[in-house]
């Protein structure tokens, strides 16, 4: 198993679901409570029963979509099942938050001549970047430590993330504990990077609540 192809793939696909959680949620939370239009509280409830089915219950039909579209045993495959099941819990995170947000320079941009997208990049995403670092660290954990969707939809080993390195040494060296401990830092050591460099405001983002003054 080539290492550095592990951890290209690996990256690829967590920082891809990563980018695409982060986007869809904020939009989605934004919309929801922003706007009130016809079919709002039906979709915050299709929201919250989303979690109650696991990935195992959905697998089956996932994986036909995909020999359908002629993705298995791409990164896409992999990708976008990551990003709709993670996409219903950050939405709600994203939607906690924003509801703690005073929507009064939200007004006070429309007055000046802003627009929607305007006002979503420039005053939403600045004031709901710690919120938003915690579900970016949430999502990039989730999809960079599954192993159980990988393992189905990538058939190729020569395209297989880091994450397969332990099970791969597991089956072929046995219980080696040396070289299982060696494995094991290599697949922590991206995750704790990321997470240094996020530390700070994914406690923001978990602490938050409060209007500043």
């Amino acid at each position: 198993m080539n290492i550095g192809t592990a951890y290209k793939n690996s990256l690829i696909i967590s920082g891809s679901v990563t980018v695409g959680v982060v986007l869809l949620s904020a939009m989605m939370a934004f919309a929801l409570t922003r706007y009130r239009f016809w079919g709002r509280r039906l979709v915050n409830s299709l929201l919250a029963a989303s979690l109650m089915f696991p990935v195992f219950s959905t697998i089956i039909p996932v994986y036909r979509m995909m020999i359908r579209a002629d993705l298995l045993s791409t990164n896409l495959a992999v990708i976008l099942p990551h990003i709709a099941g993670n996409l219903s819990f950050a939405t709600i995170v994203m939607i906690g938050f924003m509801r703690t947000v005073p929507i009064d320079m939200e007004e006070a941009a429309y007055m000046e001549g802003a627009h929607v997208f305007q006002v979503f990049g420039r005053i939403i995403v600045p004031l709901c970047r710690a919120s938003l670092s915690t579900v970016a660290i949430f999502s990039f954990m989730w999809s960079y430590n599954d192993l159980f969707v990988q393992k189905i939809m990538i058939k190729d080993n020569t395209k297989y993330p880091i994450s397969n390195l332990l099970e791969t040494i597991s089956s072929q060296y046995g219980t080696d504990f040396g070289l299982m401990a060696a494995s094991v830092t290599l697949i922590v050591l991206p995750v704790l990077v990321v997470y240094m460099v996020l530390q700070k405001n994914i406690i923001k983002g978990l602490t938050a609540g409060a209007i500043k003054g």
